[in-house]
C-alpha cells in the first residue's frame, strides 16, 4: 500500500505517506476557492471542475520536484487532499463521509506554459509530469480532523505566497466526492486534490515561477507541512 498504517492506535491516528503503488487515480478540483476565483477573474463554477494527474506524479514529503526541460513556468499550489477509504459509486450528498478515509497535504505543482499556452488548451501535460504531486507528511483520519476552517499556507524560500482557509471552498469535500462518484468509481487509496487558494505565481504582477534550488513548503492546519526543493 502507499500508506503506512502501522500506528493505528496512536492518539491522532496519523499514517505516514510512503509511496504510490495503490493510488490508481489522482483527481483534481479546479477553481474551487472563492478568493482564487476572484484572483483570476473567473466566474463561480456551477459544478466541480475535475481534471486528473497520475500516480507517477506522487512523491514523498521531502523529495525533490524535477524542473523538466519542457517548462520554464513552474508554479506552486498548496491543497488539501482527500483519500478514499471505501469503494464509492453514485454516492448521495449525505453519503461521502462514509467513503473518506482521511486527509493529507498536497503540493499541486503546475507547468503553466504547458497548461495554458500549449497542447491545444488541454491541461494534462501541465499538471501530470513526474514528481508534480508531493503528498504528506501524514494522513489524518476523517474522524480526527474538523475541516470547516482549516488554514492553508504555501511558502517559497521562506516567503508566504498563499494564506487562506477552507472556508473559501466553493464545493466542499463531500460535494466533490458525491459529484465525481456519479461519473466514475472511486476506489480505496484514490486521492482527490480539492483546490488551491490565491497567491499562485502565474497571477502575480509580474508573474513569478520556481527555479532550481527553490524550496516550497505547503502546510495545512492539523495535518502538517511538506517541504520540497526544486531540482
Amino acid at each position: 500500500m502507499w500508506l503506512r498504517t502501522d500506528h493505528p492506535t496512536s492518539a491522532d491516528r496519523n499514517c505516514e505517506i510512503q509511496g504510490a503503488q495503490e493510488v490508481h487515480k489522482v483527481l483534481r478540483i479546479c477553481i474551487n476557492y472563492m478568493n482564487h476565483r476572484v484572483e483570476q477573474n473567473h466566474p463561480v463554477p456551477t459544478e466541480p471542475v475535475v481534471s486528473n494527474e497520475f500516480p507517477s506524479c506522487i512523491v514523498s514529503p521531502a523529495d525533490g520536484i524535477m524542473l523538466p526541460s519542457a517548462t520554464s513556468q513552474l508554479d506552486w499550489k498548496v491543497e488539501l487532499a482527500v483519500v478514499i477509504g471505501q469503494r464509492c459509486r453514485a454516492a448521495s450528498r449525505e453519503q461521502p463521509a462514509d467513503y473518506i478515509f482521511g486527509y493529507t497535504v498536497a503540493h499541486d505543482v503546475s507547468a503553466r506554459d504547458c497548461q495554458l499556452h500549449r497542447n491545444g488548451g488541454q491541461w494534462l501535460l501541465g499538471k501530470a509530469m513526474d514528481t508534480f504531486c508531493p503528498l504528506g507528511p501524514s494522513l489524518v483520519t476523517a474522524d480526527a480532523l474538523e475541516l470547516h476552517a482549516l488554514a492553508l499556507a504555501c511558502r517559497v524560500n521562506g516567503a508566504t505566497r498563499q494564506n487562506s482557509t477552507t472556508r473559501q471552498l466553493v464545493f466542499d469535500w463531500h460535494q466533490v466526492v458525491a459529484h465525481i462518484s456519479q461519473c466514475l468509481t472511486l476506489l480505496p487509496g484514490n486521492v482527490i486534490l480539492t483546490g488551491t487558494p490565491p497567491g499562485v505565481g502565474v497571477f502575480m504582477k509580474p508573474s513569478q515561477f520556481l527555479q532550481r534550488g527553490d524550496v516550497v513548503e505547503c502546510q495545512v492546519e492539523g495535518i502538517g507541512t511538506i517541504r520540497n526543493r526544486v531540482v
